[in-house]
């Protein structure tokens, strides 16, 4: 699956840059409030602007503080999924169960110096694992290979029954990274300069996941 990251995008033309990667399977859309991460993006009145005009999933990634309070208003917005950081959020599991309830998948995202091991139990509860292949914050930074031990191990965890998330990466994607991540055992990858500085979105878009699907079927 291969989920475009606006954080990327011409926010000018958001509409037109959404449409550009229509053949997409999620859209990522990076929530940021200069307090978590020291960047500040959009929030949900623009999520819901989004949700108007495009039918793709949207996959809202919230760098916030308090994300208990807020990842259900996103739910509710119609996001497809709704992941809030380990770091972050105060009472996991019922927040969980919140965004389940308002009509989302539920994802958790572990920053670069997060063990998964500390989370497996907690894991249990969402759809979905956010590894972070860069700090959260900005995009067009260096993809860090020595992630990809929690994506391993979280694959080994789902292919163990002993967990049942899509497990998506985010951060340095592009055509030199996904078959990495592909081998580990990533089944999402969120891509945004790869994309968005591509003179075709669409055509990066499948080329990616071409790239993603022959790497992962020989792992």
């Amino acid at each position: 699956m291969i989920a475009p990251s606006i954080l990327n995008a011409d926010f000018a033309h958001l509409a037109d840059e959404i449409a550009a990667v229509a053949g997409a399977d999620w859209l990522h859309v990076d929530v940021m409030d200069n307090h978590f991460v020291p960047n500040l993006t959009l929030g949900l009145p623009v999520v819901e602007s989004i949700r108007r005009v495009t039918d793709l999933p949207l996959d809202c990634h919230l760098m916030i503080e308090n994300p208990d309070r807020w990842a259900i208003g996103y739910a509710e917005a119609g996001a497809a999924n709704v992941t809030v950081h380990a770091e972050a959020v105060a009472d996991p599991v019922r927040t969980a169960a919140a965004i389940r309830d308002a009509g989302a998948r539920a994802g958790l995202s572990l920053k670069p110096g997060t063990p998964i091991e500390d989370w497996v139990d907690v894991l249990k509860h969402f759809d979905t694992l956010l590894v972070m292949t860069v700090e959260p914050g900005f995009g067009g930074q260096s993809f860090m290979a020595d992630m990809m031990g929690k994506v391993r191990t979280a694959r080994r965890l789902v292919d163990a029954g002993e967990l049942s998330v899509v497990v998506e990466v985010d951060g340095g994607i592009g055509p030199d990274t996904i078959e990495i991540a592909a081998e580990a055992g990533a089944d999402c990858f969120v891509a945004g300069s790869a994309v968005y500085s591509a003179a075709d979105p669409a055509l990066a878009v499948a080329r990616l996941r071409a790239a993603a699907q022959r790497a992962a079927a020989t792992r």
